[in-house]
């Protein structure tokens, strides 16, 4: 079953699995089209979750490789009326910046949401493991980056 095909299907659950399926094998050309496509479902809040599947995805592959400002944009003009996707995909910017050492600012990573803290919190980045460590949103985003700083000094 297709994406088209999947469209008419009534049942949620069978629309959201060929989504995720579709979303996973589709080509970095036509990748914009079919996320679009997607987007399009009734159902806006199953959509979306196929959809946020699929830019965590292609983010965590794609987020300290050259190509990624480039998708991120292209991406970012698809989902530009989906304000959690466009946030996600900002938040996989900022992180991507923190892993590459590259200019980014920190009342930035404190505004961001759990999930991103979370990930920082353990990301390679010492200035980020510290200002999580003292002023993460949460008692498990310090506790990870308190860690986090603690293995690395041992190292």
């Amino acid at each position: 079953m297709n994406v088209q095909e999947a469209m008419q299907e009534p049942d949620e659950h069978v629309r959201f699995a060929v989504y995720v399926d579709e979303l996973r094998r589709v080509s970095d050309a036509d990748e914009a089209d079919l996320v679009g496509l997607v987007l399009t479902d009734a159902d806006r809040s199953m959509a979306q979750s196929a959809v946020l599947r699929h830019l965590d995805r292609r983010a965590a592959d794609l987020c300290l490789e050259p190509s990624y400002p480039a998708w991120a944009e292209t991406m970012k003009h698809v989902v530009l009326n989906r304000p959690f996707l466009t946030r996600r995909l900002w938040e996989w910017s900022l992180l991507r910046a923190i892993g590459l050492e590259q200019p980014w600012h920190p009342g930035d990573l404190l505004a961001s949401s759990d999930w991103l803290q979370l990930k920082a919190a353990a990301a390679p980045s010492g200035k980020a493991m510290e200002i999580l460590a003292a002023n993460g949103r949460t008692k498990r985003i310090r506790n990870t980056a308190r860690t986090a700083l603690r293995q690395r000094s041992e190292h």
